[in-house]
């Protein structure tokens, strides 16, 4: 049975947060299915990625590749109209779909659960499913499925050409811990020397350093700010070097954060708190802006 403290948790995921409110652009969410599948259809109908666009035989400008940088769910349902003013339930040409990453894929699927008012949450780390031996820097969506009563993550990214080239080895309506990493969990088997941090990151970026940002994009996340991947040099994301068997307090900091990450409600509870109340998780206002 659920507890109080766990219903108002729920509760606080089921609302849109900063950056994935709709704003005016609301009644762009009115009419969609409530059916989970048919959402991650209109997500990729309404985006394409940038990384994957020449897959597509779609070539991007320079000026749509920087579509990328829109932070937030309101501002991508504006550009989108500006786009094609179809409903997002009517898939749009390759060249009218907003461009984006697996962030933006994960936030927008997660704007549309919270205004059902379906408990959901982006979370930031790594996927095991793009290369062999490599866990690829990576977001993805969580809900809260009531039958089931736990969290289940989903890949809105992965249409069917991506599945194609893929192969996942699971259903992208319910990615397996094991396939997907959160950054909490990556930063805490890099740590305890059972991974090899270089096989974490993104092209020729990888290492402590890109885990520990990656962590703290999941710890904002849980908090319901989703920052942009590329957000750092401000608080505990920079690129100061990492010694993996180091003993300093911020290191046991970042260690107590990651297990928050991977805790039950009460933990993540007390990771909310922290956000609010502990200067070396303040969010610089530009984020909001």
């Amino acid at each position: 049975m659920l507890q109080l403290e766990d219903v108002k948790l729920l509760q606080f995921y089921a609302t849109p947060g900063a950056l994935t409110d709709p704003g005016a652009h609301a009644e762009r969410f009115a009419d969609l299915p409530a059916d989970l599948a048919l959402l991650c259809e209109i997500v990729q109908g309404s985006m394409i990625h940038i990384f994957w666009a020449e897959r597509y035989e779609l070539s991007l400008s320079d000026e749509r590749k920087a579509e990328v940088q829109i932070r937030t769910v309101a501002q991508k349902l504006a550009r989108l109209r500006e786009l094609d003013d179809r409903p997002l339930t009517e898939a749009r040409p390759l060249e009218r779909k907003l461009v984006g990453n697996c962030r933006d894929f994960s936030l927008l699927l997660c704007a549309m659960l919270r205004h059902q008012g379906v408990p959901a949450r982006a979370r930031c780390g790594f996927g095991a499913y793009f290369l062999p031996n490599h866990y690829e820097d990576h977001w993805v969506c969580e809900y809260w499925n009531t039958d089931q009563a736990r969290w289940v993550m989903v890949d809105a990214q992965l249409d069917a050409l991506q599945r194609k080239v893929l192969h996942p080895p699971f259903d992208p309506l319910n990615v397996p811990s094991d396939q997907f990493l959160t950054g909490g969990k990556a930063w805490l088997i890099c740590r305890a020397g059972e991974a090899d941090p270089a096989q974490f990151g993104i092209f020729d970026m990888a290492g402590m350093e890109f885990i520990r940002g990656n962590l703290m994009r999941d710890v904002f996340a849980l908090n319901k700010v989703e920052i942009l991947p590329w957000d750092f040099g401000w608080g505990l994301i920079t690129d100061d070097p990492i010694d993996v068997k180091g003993q300093t307090p911020e290191l046991h900091f970042l260690d107590y954060l990651a297990h928050l990450t991977l805790g039950g409600d009460e933990a993540i509870a007390e990771l909310r708190a922290l956000c609010l109340t502990d200067r070396r998780l303040h969010i610089p206002e530009y984020i909001f802006n």
